[in-house]
């Protein structure tokens, strides 16, 4: 039998009135075995600003037929629909400009994958993200994602020490070309959320451990933002080249405490050679 999860209010009303939505036409649309709800709604954590995120898992035979944009009109009229790099359809509704993301997926290989979850994703209460569950697996599977996100600090911070002198390097080797902009975006989008995801390691602080930006503000120290703020710069040569060996010197501080704490390993040598490439004008 279908189940019907109580409403589950947020911070969010729109959000909930477009949860409320996807969770009645889903229930009108006989191809679709379950929905399962991921992201801030399913944490707690949804505001105004927050977006729509949900698999939606059909019955054999229609996961290559099924028309998903016109399923999503019943949420709202979309000013934008498509199918986004990573195979997601991307949804941005008229009137409010929410997003939305959403997965259509075969039911039978879909749901099984869903207790391999765990480890990335986070359902502290799977009553409210399952919107649809016509057989019940659904429902056992997301129980299994319950346990907060944990990871294990001393394999995680030897294997985010190896990222940081990888990336770090390489981030040399691109300021040196004079590749500006490619070390612009090394910098900021493949170092800093390493560095973060380390610091939050070693303050204890992993809810928000997939998004290790989200919430820093709140999560973490404020000299730790203050070490993070001097790892970001303009696209402008000296900046970024001071920022880049600021960025080092925490990644090598966050390393040695990680050391000092749980005796991961650290390559000094190979260590002092990359602060050695980024003192170069």
């Amino acid at each position: 039998m279908p189940r019907t999860p109580a409403p589950r209010p947020s911070a969010s009303p729109a959000l909930d009135a477009r949860v409320a939505l996807l969770r009645r036409a889903a229930h009108a649309e006989p191809r679709l075995e379950g929905v399962l709800l991921y992201g801030s709604w399913t944490t707690g954590e949804a505001d105004a600003y927050s977006d729509i995120e949900a698999y939606l898992f059909l019955g054999e035979g229609h996961a290559d037929t099924f028309d998903g944009p016109g399923f999503l009109r019943a949420l709202g009229r979309p000013a934008l629909a498509h199918t986004n790099q990573f195979g997601i359809l991307a949804v941005v509704f008229e009137d409010d400009l929410m997003r939305g993301e959403f997965h259509f997926e075969e039911a039978g290989a879909g749901i099984a994958a869903v207790e391999g979850w765990q480890g990335m994703v986070h359902l502290p209460d799977p009553d409210a993200a399952v919107l649809l569950d016509r057989t019940g697996r659904l429902t056992e599977a997301a129980a299994r994602l319950t346990a907060p996100l944990a990871p294990e600090p001393v394999e995680g911070a030897a294997h985010l020490t190896g990222e940081l002198a990888n990336w770090t390097l390489m981030l040399a080797h691109v300021l040196a070309r004079r590749e500006d902009a490619r070390a612009h975006n090394l910098l900021h989008a493949m170092v800093a959320p390493l560095q973060l995801k380390l610091c939050r390691l070693l303050r204890g602080t992993t809810d928000h451990w997939l998004t290790p930006s989200r919430a820093a503000e709140e999560d973490l120290p404020a000299a730790d933002l203050a070490r993070y703020t001097a790892t970001t710069a303009p696209l402008a040569a000296a900046a970024l080249r001071a920022a880049a060996r600021a960025s080092w010197q925490w990644s090598r501080e966050l390393a040695a405490e990680a050391h000092g704490r749980w005796g991961t390993p650290v390559p000094e040598a190979l260590h002092a050679r990359i602060a050695g490439l980024l003192a170069q004008d």
